[in-house]
């Protein structure tokens, strides 16, 4: 690398393909910009619903449910049992929302390990001293660990991909790159259970109940898929910049790439203390986890299910509490071997501005939960649902190529829709019901929105961590653009997304299990 500082590079893309993406991005923020905050999306969505339900119902529109042979037509929701269903049963549409309770459970553990410093330690430390050769995937790796530490891998993680990668000789304007599309293109896939996970095991659960009353999607639903895909987009990403962005001439920083200085290595380092805690946190962990698998092999054992089952086990059923158990413990540990934590009341604050932290989700979720609630009650997307797996079965396509046809369609609306949650919630009372009636299960459904989900999030000028990450790349090349971020984003994107989509058909044909279900 170059000892001396180059001019400003131009942050408009030279390839004609470029240069037509830039455009199409330009205008997806624009129309983006024009859509209302996801909660009052979801209350228009509402209305939007009430008005159709009355035109649908005055035309008598129905459908036969292929596995009871009864008749569904559409409810008016602008009728008086709509109307006294929609103010009589506000409270219970929320309090029944599936993901609310479960979502705050594990979130209570997360806090504590947050707060008591664990994660931030775990990222440092699997990132330093780590060989130059092997840098890129350590980061990359390091950020599918990360995402059980929800958004605030961003603000830990991208800074500290430009230190190591300086600290190595690098630019730092990669290490900020490779740090923040690896959290964002591969959101979905970590070695980890995370809060994602129970989210949308939720909802899925709520969608799939329109066919199956008793169908139940469990939080490890798509874990083994999910534990493969980190690894594989991992690679990806690493063969990506390795190979190809790394020998762009645009990557050097205004001012030369020096030594780190003595607060800069601080920033990056773990202390002996902090070390010697990630041991004991780490073993801890393990205790945890061999007390469940002991727990669980006597087939007599109360965490056992029905019958000595494993699957409808207490411990899946009750995996929010496990979860959040879990993340507690371990950060109690850590905060008290580090002095995070010194007295139980240290606990508690932390559980607190865990949950503080979560207002924005909670008020979203009150919208989204009467969405639904009205969805459901008009039967509107049982009859979408029938009538598009009729269509589906007529055309006789295969059930890789609908599931394909899904990840396109998520991954446009991704580009507008940037929540996860919000865009399941839409997605899902449709999709998982259609696809349940040509014989597609829950899991795989959720499996392709999930790859689908992740790998648009890292070109989307919606996402508030795109222009977190222009942020901090241009700490270090103040002439850096949004241009000049997607130049790096599209090209990883692209390829995540052809790699990752095949990967999940070739699991599927293979029939291999997604998770536990």
């Amino acid at each position: 690398m170059s000892a001396t500082a180059i001019p400003p590079q131009p942050t408009e893309p030279q390839s004609r393909v470029l240069r037509a993406a830039f455009r199409a991005f330009a205008g997806i923020e624009k129309v983006g910009n024009k859509l209302p905050n996801p909660f009052w999306l979801f209350w228009i969505l509402a209305g939007v619903v009430a008005v159709l339900s009355a035109v649908l119902a005055a035309a008598g529109v129905s459908a036969v449910h292929p596995g009871t042979d009864e008749t569904i037509k559409v409810e008016n929701l602008l009728s008086r049992d709509g109307i006294t269903m929609a103010v009589e049963g506000a409270v219970d549409n929320f309090a029944a929302f599936p993901p609310l309770a479960t979502i705050l459970t594990v979130m209570f553990g997360i806090a504590v390990a947050e707060k008591s410093g664990l994660f931030s330690a775990l990222l440092r430390r699997m990132v330093a001293r780590v060989p130059g050769k092997y840098l890129t995937f350590a980061l990359s790796m390091t950020a599918m660990v990360s995402h059980v530490a929800g958004d605030a891998a961003y603000v830990t993680l991208i800074p500290l991909g430009a230190l190591v990668f300086r600290a190595a000789g690098r630019s730092p304007v990669l290490g900020c790159i490779v740090a923040y599309v690896s959290i964002s293109a591969g959101y979905d896939a970590s070695p980890s259970l995370t809060t994602t996970d129970v989210l949308l095991s939720g909802i899925s659960t709520a969608a799939a109940h329109t066919i199956d009353a008793d169908y139940v999607v469990t939080p490890v639903a798509n874990y083994f898929f999910g534990l493969a895909s980190s690894v594989l987009v991992a690679l990806v990403i690493t063969l990506v910049v390795d190979k190809v962005l790394a020998r762009r001439t645009d990557l050097e920083p205004d001012e030369p790439v020096a030594a780190l200085n003595a607060d800069e290595r601080e920033a990056i380092e773990v202390t002996e203390q902090q070390r010697r805690a990630l041991r004991v946190t780490g073993l801890v962990a393990l205790g945890f986890i061999a007390f469940l698998v002991a727990a669980m092999i006597p087939s007599s054992s109360p965490l056992r299910g029905e019958h000595g089952g494993i699957v409808d086990s207490s411990l899946i059923g009750g995996m929010a509490l496990v979860l959040g158990l879990f993340f507690a413990v371990l950060g109690t540990v850590y905060g008290r071997m580090t002095g995070t934590f010194s007295a139980s009341r240290d606990i508690i604050a932390a559980m607190v501005d865990g949950t503080r932290s979560m207002a924005p989700i909670l008020v979203l979720f009150f919208a989204i939960s009467q969405f639904l609630a009205y969805f459901k009650w008009t039967n509107i997307g049982d009859i979408l649902a029938v009538k598009g797996a009729e269509t589906l079965r007529d055309l006789d396509t295969s059930g890789w190529t609908v599931l394909v046809g899904v990840a396109v369609l998520i991954t446009f609306m991704n580009l507008v829709i940037t929540s996860g949650s919000a865009l399941w919630a839409l997605a899902a009372p449709v999709l998982v019901p259609m696809l349940m009636l040509i014989g597609i299960e829950p899991e795989t459904t959720q499996a392709v929105y999930r790859v689908a989900d992740s790998v648009t999030n890292c070109v989307t000028p919606m996402s508030p961590y795109f222009v977190m990450a222009l942020g901090f790349i241009q700490q270090h090349k103040k002439s850096a653009g949004i241009g000049t971020l997607a130049s790096f984003t599209i090209p990883i994107a692209a390829v995540v997304w052809i790699v990752w989509v095949a990967f999940f058909v070739a699991w599927y044909l293979l029939g291999i299990p997604f998770g536990i279900s």
